[in-house]
C-alpha cells in the first residue's frame, strides 16, 4: 500500500466530506465550522492511500482501489473503490463505504454516487451513528439539494441496537417510515407513514409526523404529554407545544383536556435580553367550582393564575427584578395539578402555600450592599385572610464596611427602613373587621468586631453593637386614627471565646472545641402596640413571628431575628462542638449547648425555650458513617426534665441501586395548642438494571393519617423513561376532600424530553 497524490485530489477531497450531508447529517446549519483534527495535514489538503491508482486519460476516469482511505479536514473516507468520471461529472464510492466525522459520528453505505458539484447524489444500504447515540438506517438515501435529504424505508432510534455480547437487540423504541425527509434549513425531520414501535411492537401509526432535528439548538414542536386519571378531573390529557419565537424567546402552550371538568390552558413565555430575562407562567379556564369527586357547584366564572419573574442587570453592580404571583382560586393549583408553584423566584421568599409579588433593586460590591424592595402576599392556606397580611414598601437594607480598622477590628455600618400597611387587624375576630396596624421603622447601627489568638490557641473575638430605632405607628390596637411615634437606643457588648483542640489518630483527625459567648445589654425597651383582652401588653413583632431557638442562633448576641424584638440583660451562651474526620471521607460532628441569663425574659414565649434563666438544651448531630449515607438530627430539650420540645431528624442514602431520604419533625403545642409531628420520606430503588419502584409519603402523625402517598413503577434505559404513579391525597383542602389519581409519564430521548433537551 502506498500513499499517492494526484490531480484528482481536489475532487476526492470534496468526496471525503460528502457523506456527512447524506441522510441524517451530524452537523446542522447552525453548527460551528469544522476544525481539522491534528493529522499533520494543512487546511484543505488531502491525504490518499490505496493499493492501486489508475488514470484513464482517454476517458478521463480515475480509479483508486484496494483499501482506499482519504483524509481531508478531519474527515476520513474508507471504501474498496473510489471512481471519478470527469467526463460525466460523477463520483462513486463502492464497497463498504464509511465516513468518520470529526465529532465521532460514522456513516456507512454500500455505494455512494454524487454529481460533480456535490449538490445531488444517491446512497444505497445507508446507515449512520450520530451524536446523542442516534442511529438511522435506510434502504437508500437521495440528496435533493444541499439542504434536503430523503431516506427511503428508514428507521430512527436513539436506543441501543446491540447487546453487551454484540448480538442484535430490539431497540426500546424506534420510528419506522416509508420516507424520512431531513430539512436542514428548517432543522426538522419529517416522516411519511410513520410507525412508532415500543420493544419492537407497533403502538402508533401516523400518516404524517415530524420532530426537530436532534442537532437543532432549539426547535418548535410537541413536548412529552402528561396523561392521568383522578377522582377530581377524571381522565386528563395535557399536550405541551413549544413555539420558538426567536433565538432568545419561546412560548409553551399546554392545554389540559379533562373528562369531568372544562379544559384548562397553561402557558409559559420565556425571553432573554442582553441584560436579563423574563419568565412568565399563566393558566386560564372558564368553569364552575368542583369538589374532590368532580361535582360542580357555584358560579361559572373565569379562573386563572400567574407566576412570573424577571431579573436584569443595570451594570456590574446594580440589579433589579420582580415577581408576580397571584391566583383567582386558593385551590386552583391543587385542582389542576399545577407543579413548581411555591419555588423561589426572587430574593424575598414566602411560606409554603403563600404567593409573593415583589419588585426589588440591589447593589453590591466587595465592601457594601444595598437593597430596596416592596411586596405583597396572597395566602392560600385554609383560614388565610389576605386583608390581614401587610403590604410592605419600601423595605430598605444597607451595609458598608470601610477599609479602616479600629482597635484592630473591623467596623460595619448598617441601615434599615420599612413601611407596612394593613387593611384589617389579625388580632381580632373576623366580624369585628378592626383596622390593621400600620408601622414605619428606620434603623441605623454600628458594629465592631475583632479577633485575637493567644499562643496557646485560645481565640477571643470581642464585639460591640450600637443601634438606634425610630418608629411611626398608626391604628394602634385596632383603633382607627390612634397613632404614636417613638424611638429607642439599643446596645450589646461581649466576646466569643473558643479553644479548638486537635488530635491526629492513625486514619482520622479529631477536633474538640469549647465555645463561650458573653453578652450584656441594657434592658431592652420593646414597642407596645396594644393590650390583649386580659390586659397583657401586645408587643410589635412583624419580623420574628417564626422564631425557633436552635443551633443556628445559639451563639447570636441577639437571638431575635429582625428588628422589632430585642434581647436585653446579661447572658452567657455556652456549648461544645466535637468533630471527627476520617481520611476515607467519613465524618461525624455533635454540638451541645444552652444559654443562661441573669433574669427571666418574658418577651420570649414559653414555647421558645428561652424564657427562663436557664434555656432549653440545644443538640445537633450530623454524620456520614459510610459512603452514600448521611444523617442529621437537631433537638431542643426541656431545661428541667430533658423532654423533647422540638426535634428534627433526617437521612439521605444513595447507591448504585437507587436513592432515598427521610425527614421527621416533632414540636410541642404552640400558643394556639397546635401540635406538630410529621414524617416525610421518598426515593427510588431499581430491582433490575431497568425496572424500579418509586415511593413518596407524607404522614401527619398527630392526625394519624397520610397526607399524600405515591407509589410508582419506573422503567428506564439509555433512551426511555416510563413512570406509572399512583397517588392518594387524604388531606382535606376546602371542598376538595380526599382523592386518588394515576399518572403516566413518558420521556423519549431526542423527542422533547429532558434526557437530551437542548
Amino acid at each position: 500500500m502506498r500513499p499517492a497524490r494526484h490531480p484528482f485530489s481536489a475532487k476526492l477531497a470534496l468526496l471525503a466530506g460528502v457523506a456527512i450531508v447524506l441522510g441524517a447529517s451530524s452537523t446542522s446549519v447552525m453548527a460551528a465550522p469544522i476544525k481539522p483534527v491534528e493529522d499533520g495535514l494543512a487546511a484543505d489538503q488531502l491525504y490518499l492511500e490505496a493499493d492501486l491508482v489508475v488514470r484513464d486519460d482517454r476517458n478521463k476516469i480515475t480509479t483508486a482501489t484496494g483499501g482506499v482511505e482519504a483524509r481531508y479536514n478531519g474527515r476520513t473516507l474508507r471504501a474498496e473503490e473510489v471512481v471519478y468520471d470527469e467526463g460525466r461529472g460523477v463520483m462513486t464510492a463502492r464497497g463498504k463505504a464509511e465516513i468518520i466525522n470529526p465529532d465521532g459520528s460514522v456513516e456507512y453505505a454500500e455505494e455512494i454516487v454524487l454529481d460533480e458539484d456535490l449538490k445531488a447524489g444517491v446512497a444505497s444500504g445507508f446507515s449512520a451513528r450520530m451524536p446523542q447515540n442516534i442511529k438511522m438506517a435506510a434502504a437508500s438515501v437521495v440528496r435533493r439539494s444541499e439542504m434536503v435529504n430523503e431516506l427511503n424505508r428508514a428507521i430512527y432510534t436513539p436506543c441501543e441496537i446491540c447487546a453487551a455480547d454484540g448480538s442484535p437487540k430490539t431497540p426500546t423504541w424506534s420510528i419506522r417510515a416509508d420516507k424520512v425527509v431531513q430539512d436542514r434549513e428548517h432543522q426538522l425531520v419529517y416522516y411519511r407513514n410513520a410507525v412508532v414501535q415500543m420493544f419492537g411492537v407497533p403502538v402508533l401509526f401516523m400518516p404524517v409526523f415530524w420532530h426537530p432535528d436532534p442537532q437543532a439548538v432549539r426547535k418548535s414542536g410537541f413536548l412529552p404529554p402528561k396523561l392521568s386519571a383522578s377522582n377530581r378531573r377524571g381522565l386528563s390529557y395535557e399536550q405541551p407545544w413549544l413555539q420558538v419565537l426567536s433565538p432568545s424567546s419561546d412560548l409553551t402552550i399546554s392545554p389540559q383536556v379533562n373528562a369531568k371538568v372544562n379544559p384548562f390552558l397553561n402557558a409559559r413565555l420565556r425571553k432573554r435580553f442582553y441584560s436579563g430575562e423574563v419568565d412568565v407562567r399563566a393558566g386560564f379556564t372558564q368553569d364552575e367550582d368542583f369538589d374532590g369527586k368532580g361535582n360542580r357547584f357555584g358560579d361559572n366564572t373565569t379562573r386563572s393564575y400567574i407566576l412570573a419573574r424577571g431579573q436584569f442587570a443595570l451594570n456590574d453592580l446594580w440589579h433589579w427584578g420582580f415577581t408576580a404571583e397571584r391566583t383567582s382560586d386558593d385551590l386552583l393549583f391543587d385542582k389542576y395539578e399545577v407543579g413548581d408553584v411555591y419555588e423561589s423566584r426572587g430574593p424575598l421568599v414566602a411560606d409554603d402555600r403563600r404567593l409573593i409579588s415583589q419588585v426589588y433593586a440591589t447593589r453590591q460590591d466587595q465592601r457594601s450592599y444595598f437593597s430596596a424592595a416592596a411586596f405583597t402576599i396572597q395566602g392560600l392556606r385554609p383560614g388565610d385572610v389576605d386583608r390581614t397580611f401587610p403590604n410592605v414598601g419600601p423595605l430598605v437594607e444597607a451595609r458598608w464596611e470601610p477599609e479602616m480598622s479600629v482597635l484592630g477590628g473591623r467596623i460595619r455600618l448598617t441601615g434599615s427602613a420599612v413601611a407596612l400597611f394593613r387593611e384589617q387587624s389579625p388580632l381580632f375576630a373576623a366580624p369585628q373587621r378592626k383596622p390593621g396596624l400600620d408601622s414605619q421603622r428606620v434603623t441605623g447601627a454600628v458594629d465592631w468586631r475583632s479577633t485575637f489568638t493567644a499562643a496557646n490557641g485560645i481565640r477571643v473575638s470581642p464585639f460591640v453593637n450600637i443601634r438606634a430605632d425610630a418608629y411611626g405607628l398608626r391604628d394602634l390596637n385596632g383603633v382607627k386614627g390612634s397613632s404614636m411615634t417613638t424611638s429607642r437606643g439599643l446596645a450589646v457588648a461581649g466576646a466569643d471565646i473558643t479553644y479548638p483542640l486537635f488530635r491526629r489518630y492513625a486514619d482520622a483527625t479529631a477536633i474538640l472545641e469549647p465555645i463561650l459567648q458573653i453578652a450584656t445589654s441594657p434592658e431592652a425597651r420593646q414597642i407596645k402596640v396594644g393590650k390583649t383582652s386580659t390586659g397583657a401588653d401586645i408587643l410589635l413583632n412583624e419580623d420574628a413571628i417564626a422564631f425557633e431557638f436552635d443551633e443556628t442562633n445559639l451563639f447570636r448576641a441577639n437571638k431575635f431575628p429582625g428588628y422589632d424584638l430585642y434581647e436585653g440583660g446579661s447572658r452567657v451562651n455556652v456549648g461544645g462542638r466535637a468533630s471527627v474526620f476520617w481520611d476515607d471521607g467519613r465524618r461525624a460532628a455533635i454540638l451541645v449547648g444552652r444559654s443562661f441569663r441573669n433574669e427571666v425574659d418574658t418577651d420570649f414565649t414559653v414555647q421558645s425555650g428561652l424564657r427562663n434563666k436557664a434555656s432549653a438544651w440545644i443538640v445537633a448531630v450530623d454524620a456520614q458513617p459510610v459512603k452514600g449515607l448521611t444523617f442529621f438530627t437537631r433537638a431542643r430539650l426541656d431545661e428541667s426534665d430533658l423532654d423533647i420540645q422540638r426535634a428534627e431528624a433526617g437521612a439521605n442514602i444513595t447507591s448504585k441501586r437507587g436513592q432515598g431520604y427521610l425527614r421527621y419533625l416533632r414540636a410541642r403545642a404552640d400558643v394556639n395548642g397546635n401540635e406538630l409531628e410529621n414524617l416525610d420520606l421518598g426515593g427510588e430503588i431499581y430491582l433490575t438494571k431497568n425496572w424500579g419502584l418509586t415511593a413518596y409519603g407524607n404522614r401527619d402523625m398527630v392526625q394519624e393519617a397520610w397526607v399524600i402517598r405515591d407509589l410508582g413503577v419506573v422503567y428506564r434505559d439509555d433512551c426511555t423513561r416510563i413512570d406509572v404513579i399512583y397517588r392518594r391525597e387524604d388531606v382535606i383542602l376546602g371542598r376538595l376532600g380526599p382523592t386518588e389519581s394515576i399518572a403516566v409519564r413518558l420521556t423519549l430521548a431526542t423527542l422533547g424530553g429532558p434526557m437530551y433537551a437542548n
